[in-house]
């Protein structure tokens, strides 16, 4: 299972992901496809994400469960930390680009 939420997206990427996706709910896409197929949907959304920002999740042989990519500015930081991928919140001012899987945490300090 995969699920993409997007956020302040163009009408155009939403129109896109309905042929692949099912939206639940206003920004969010959910669907069961292969690797190759989730690839090829999260490179549309790269392609076509502009200003907004979007976060993909899939099932994954994780503790967890699943595993995820964030694109784009937003709050939310993903962090790794002891073979954990968690979320970490940056202040409201210092809010950046994120993309990909997010930095290691240095567990010393």
């Amino acid at each position: 299972m995969m699920v993409i939420v997007l956020e302040n997206a163009p009408d155009r990427l939403r129109g896109r992901l309905a042929i692949w996706l099912l939206e639940v709910r206003a920004g969010v896409y959910v669907g069961v496809y292969s690797v190759k197929v989730r690839d090829m949907v999260w490179n549309n959304v790269v392609a076509g994400l502009e200003d907004g920002n979007a976060v993909l999740i899939w099932d994954a042989p994780t503790e967890s469960g699943f595993d995820f990519l964030t694109l784009g500015k937003n709050r939310r930081i993903p962090v790794e930390f002891d073979g954990l991928k968690l979320v970490s919140f940056t202040p409201i001012e210092d809010a950046q680009d994120t993309v990909g899987q997010g930095a290691a945490v240095d567990e010393n300090n």
